[in-house]
């Protein structure tokens, strides 16, 4: 392949070292799944193709240490990938590695250097331009033709088939594409083929245009099929990535599992959203014309999403947007398509398309959930450039919303008088659309899977986010039912809700906080009228997220001091500053890291940059009157480092003249915080449970991948478990517990986090008086016995069944 220039042409290194180093500056195209392999986009648009060793990727990435991401930007000298030499030596059956020009209808070789050792940053290859590639016009060609096939290929489409493809795509006057997930590549390039990430089990499209356009696609079609001499059914069947998530066995017939976005319980018919890629050309009126269309396009979409008014989750979600649409890597990768004689449409959405497979490449669910933000301002601004309509989003009243998947501004343009409900096949929970949904009070499901799929358009849904399922065509006798539950719960909510100011007590007469979860003052409101006791988290995170500096304390006292004015004197629980990870911050110099998840996040970021603890600190000792809030640390897993954020706090109260005592808690949201919760409450105040995190670490499972998201479940007995030891560990030093993660909004669990020992609940803010009117009629000793069974049960579903039973014998 490589020796008869299958790919193209180039030289071919016998590597001495062991790492590759970029040969010129460029950005990071694609990065084999195995490592063995990288291309970049260089100097006046080259492609490079580095392949090290020959047969490598039959090593599975075994040796190969990648020190870049697809979409980097990367200068002459600098290491992609480190590689084991030794292990290789004996591994490959040649560590000789080619450096292949492969858009060489663009570029002619015209000196190389040869038989001789180089080092880094010597010459290898002069190049010279062959002036603008030929445009592909499917007018010249006719129609279109497309087939499917599933990609049998152990290790998917690497260097090697994608230049047997080319060979035999050659063969035809037709052009030839693959496309995966609406993306394209000519087959002819073969950096493009590499570029739509082909894996085995994938599903791709094969397409022709020409004369011969179904010869050719069958004959691709075949050698795709055949496997072409590279392992077939090596690996599993299906992508391990992504498959749905299973439904449980014993579901009923007729019932899709999915995992809770938003709760609530609602009646409907199914409408489906789908939505086609707008149409954009391949090739400009020239980069000075397209240029100018792109910041138009831009500044229009700038400004308006600067000016729409609506609730506080949707202006975050704007002002995240916005930064998106001001990243200056996002513009340099469309501006260099542009110049390259692009249209503004197609350099845009390869740039946003680049950038959200880097985010869904890092390995943490939330930061690909940002992915989906990046894919909606794609569509804002190719709207901008076409003329394109907006979606359609007009559904009749009782509509509930079906889409393989949502974007944040579809959502923002939803009328909650006519969509009651939302149902999606991929998504996660902690996604903005998650978060939309829940300010708008939609109950929704995600990460439903392929089943949704089946779901007919008009049909009758019954979508019960609480309980995570959705039941399609009901009969009768159950939508019957479903009606008369639907009119229960509104009543309850009414009474509920007549009855939210008074103090929330249980039926044996022990007192249970019930607080919200805020992140604004218009959140405070909200609680406040929902009768909250008080706060038991502000995520502060909201304030230092997208913008270019920190804010002093000056500017957090005032906002801290709103909020605390909203909530006339009640308990406000300050959590700090939790960014890193899936919250990154363009000020705080985080390197990147191979799992975020497990990486500088929570207080060890705090920790690490002591000018930004103090600032928040003070700001929080600021508030008056002093003592109303109180500090949560997140992510602790020491005893070190709640000692020190106390020490800076004494330390602080003493230069500000501060005689009362601040408390200070910890969020446990690791295992190792719930294990030591006995010598951690020694030094804490208060410990409170955040059950998001708690799980998902607990479980080793990514709470926002689809593969896995089913089976995250905080009613999961070794949560529970860990939920037990904190309380129990509190208890030897007289700490009180609380619950400030997604549990506490869940019905199901309230009645076993009362009798585990947990005195505070901080729920959602319009969660609140159902909260206080369930706590009501719960005896603390019937939810202990219940608490003991559910800490004995073998699975998650088991120890929902025995509560939904607990509930449903309460509202006999």
């Amino acid at each position: 392949m490589f020796a008869g220039r299958m790919l193209g042409d180039g030289a071919a290194i016998d590597p001495l070292g062991t790492t590759l180093h970029a040969p010129c500056d460029g950005q990071v195209l694609t990065l084999h799944a195995g490592g063995h392999a990288i291309t970049l986009r260089g100097e006046g648009g080259v492609e490079l193709l580095m392949h090290i060793g020959i047969d490598t990727v039959q090593l599975g990435g075994s040796g190969f240490t990648a020190k870049v991401a697809v979409g980097d930007m990367v200068t002459r000298g600098q290491p992609l990938i480190d590689f084991d030499l030794d292990a290789l030596v004996q591994a490959a059956p040649s560590l000789m590695t080619p450096i292949i020009v492969t858009n060489g209808d663009a570029f002619r070789i015209v000196d190389r250097t040869g038989g001789r050792a180089v080092a880094v940053g010597d010459p290898l290859l002069t190049l010279e331009p062959l002036g603008a590639v030929a445009v592909d016009t499917q007018a010249s060609g006719g129609e279109r033709v497309v087939a499917d096939v599933r990609v049998p290929l152990a290790h998917g489409i690497h260097a090697r088939p994608a230049a047997r493809i080319g060979e035999v795509a050659k063969g035809f006057a037709a052009t030839c594409w693959l496309a995966k997930n609406g993306t394209e590549a000519r087959t002819s390039g073969a950096v493009g083929l590499l570029g739509l990430g082909i894996r085995h089990g994938d599903t791709i499209s094969v397409i022709a245009s020409g004369p011969d356009a179904a010869q050719a696609v069958t004959a691709l079609v075949d050698l795709i099929e055949g496997g072409m001499g590279e392992g077939v059914g090596e690996v599993p069947a299906a992508p391990i990535a992504a498959p749905p998530p299973a439904q449980p066995v014993d579901l009923p017939e007729g019932q899709l599992a999915g995992t809770l976005a938003a709760p609530g319980f609602a009646i409907g018919t199914a409408r489906w959203l789908r939505v086609a890629d707008i149409a954009v050309p391949v090739d400009g009126q020239g980069p000075g014309v397209e240029a100018a269309r792109l910041d138009s396009a831009l500044a229009a979409v700038r400004d308006r999403l600067s000016a729409e008014d609506g609730t506080h989750a949707g202006a975050t979600i704007r002002a995240a947007h916005i930064a998106f649409l001001d990243d200056p890597e996002l513009r340099k990768a469309a501006d260099r398509d542009v110049g390259a004689g692009r249209d503004a449409g197609h350099a845009w959405r390869q740039a946003t398309r680049a950038q959200a497979e880097v985010l869904r490449s890092l390995g943490d669910a939330r930061l690909a959930e940002r992915a989906d933000d990046l894919l909606d301002l794609e569509r804002q601004v190719l709207r901008e450039l076409t003329g394109a309509a907006d979606d359609a989003l007009a559904f009749a009243p009782g509509t509930i919303l079906l889409a393989d998947d949502l974007l944040p501004s579809q959502v923002m343009a939803l009328d909650p008088a006519c969509v009651v409900g939302l149902v999606v096949e991929r998504g996660g929970p902690t996604s903005h659309v998650a978060i939309l949904a829940a300010t708008m009070g939609l109950p929704a499901l995600v990460a439903v899977g392929a089943p949704l799929n089946e779901v007919a358009d008009g049909a009758t849904l019954i979508l019960d986010a609480d309980n995570g399922v959705l039941h399609v065509a009901p009969d009768d006798a159950t939508l019957a039912e479903a009606r008369t539950r639907m009119e229960r719960r509104a009543a309850d909510r009414a009474a509920a809700l007549a009855q939210a100011a008074e103090h929330c007590v249980t039926a044996d007469g022990v007192r249970i906080e019930a607080f919200a979860n805020l992140g604004s003052v218009e959140d405070a409101v909200v609680a406040m009228a929902n009768g909250a006791e008080g706060s038991g988290l502000l995520r502060t995170e909201f304030l230092f997220l997208e913008r270019d500096t920190a804010p002093d304390a000056a500017e957090q006292a005032a906002l801290y001091g709103n909020i605390a004015a909203t909530l006339e004197g009640r308990p406000l629980i300050v959590r700090l500053l939790d960014v890193g990870g899936d919250k990154p911050a363009s000020y705080l110099p985080i390197a990147p890291e191979e799992n975020p998840a497990l990486g500088l996040r929570g207080i060890r970021v705090a920790l690490a940059m002591p000018d930004i603890l103090e600032a928040q600190l003070r700001g929080i000792l600021s508030v008056q009157p002093v003592g109303q809030c109180r500090i949560m640390v997140p992510m602790v897993a020491s005893v070190d480092e709640i000692t020190a954020v106390r020490a800076v706090v004494d330390r602080l109260r003493v230069e500000m003249d501060i005689t009362e005592r601040v408390e200070v808690g910890i969020m446990v949201e690791t295992p190792a915080a719930a294990v030591t919760s006995a010598t951690l409450a020694a030094h804490a105040d208060f410990l409170s449970i955040g059950t998001n995190d708690l799980t998902q670490y607990a479980l080793a499972m990514d709470r926002g991948n689809p593969a896995v998201a089913g089976g995250v479940d905080g009613l999961h007995p070794a949560v529970l478990q860990l939920i037990a030891h904190t309380t129990d560990g509190a208890k030897r030093h007289g700490r009180w517990v609380g619950v400030c993660g997604g549990l506490a909004s869940d019905r199901l669990a309230v009645p076993l986090l009362i009798g585990l020992g947990i005195t505070e609940l901080s729920a959602s803010p319009r969660f609140v008086p159902e909260l206080k009117a369930l706590v009501r009629r719960l005896d603390t000793a019937a939810c202990h016995r219940l608490a003991l069974r559910a800490l004995a049960a073998s699975s998650p579903r088991e120890v929902r069944a025995m509560a939904r039973e607990f509930c449903q014998e309460l509202a006999a």
